[in-house]
């Protein structure tokens, strides 16, 4: 087998940060000894969602087994992943920083499994999958991303289980959402639906799906990351790799 140098979409500082989040983990639980040092761990860690490469392909390429970056890889994800904005936190911080309004968005995250698991179907899509939420700004930067539900579940349905509805009516911030939130009332604001409908609406809609799109680029940004262009790992780990390339994502952006 044959292994070469790729590129990470990381700089040295965001690394370096992940990297001392590791360093700092085993000495809280007392535990002795590295096959690997932090920083290779955390270099690691950044392989795996970017490039999309397997344990063993990970294990060949630094020189340890299989079970290491397995092992490596899920400790890293879940200490990057508890770093995470909560919710509550999140809007918080976007009320403070004055934005005009917020985007609502759920994106699928595609998983490989059968068509017999009709839960992780869905029929939007045509694909199986895990339903994240995410909230963005409209600079296309994500402020929070939710835990993963199956593919079939709707997206109100979604946000209605992550409590986000609740969240946003608390904070009250102006929300835009697509037509799968229609109905969800205040602070909601989603485009008219019918056919037919009046001309001062369908510039309405015009407006609204401008406004719209770029706070849903950022569910386009998750996905650069080729590991969610396709999970091949248990599909309930979908969004803890969703918030841990959040934090370095956010973390890079504020090493820009």
């Amino acid at each position: 087998m044959l292994f070469h140098r790729s590129s990470l979409p990381l700089s040295r500082r965001t690394l370096d940060h992940t990297a001392g989040v590791v360093r700092r983990h085993p000495a809280g639980i007392g535990s002795k000894g590295r096959a690997l040092t932090p920083g290779t761990q955390a270099l690691m860690m950044a392989g795996l969602p970017a490039q999309g490469e397997t344990f063993a392909e990970l294990g060949a390429g630094f020189g340890v087994s299989t079970t290491t970056p397995w092992r490596y890889v899920n400790q890293a994800v879940a200490l990057l992943s508890a770093r995470s904005p909560k919710l509550h936190r999140a809007l918080r911080k976007a009320t403070r920083d004055g934005l005009l309004y917020l985007v609502l968005d759920g994106t699928l995250i595609p998983i490989d499994r059968v068509v017999a698991d009709r839960p992780f179907y869905c029929g939007k899509h045509r694909k199986h999958g895990m339903n994240l939420q995410a909230i963005a700004t409209p600079d296309d930067t994500i402020v929070w991303v939710s835990g993963a539900l199956p593919g079939s579940t709707h997206d109100l349905t979604a946000a209605r289980i992550r409590g986000v509805l609740r969240a946003l009516q608390a904070a009250g911030p102006l929300v835009l959402a697509d037509t799968g939130y229609h109905g969800a009332g205040e602070p909601l604001l989603t485009p008219y639906r019918g056919k037919g409908k009046p001309e001062p609406q369908k510039d309405a809609n015009r407006s609204h799906a401008r406004l719209r799109k770029p706070g849903e680029h950022a569910n386009a940004h998750l996905k650069t990351w080729q590991i969610l262009r396709k999970l091949r790992c248990c599909p309930q780990r979908a969004g803890h790799l969703a918030n841990a390339i959040h934090v370095l994502q956010t973390r890079e952006a504020q090493a820009c």
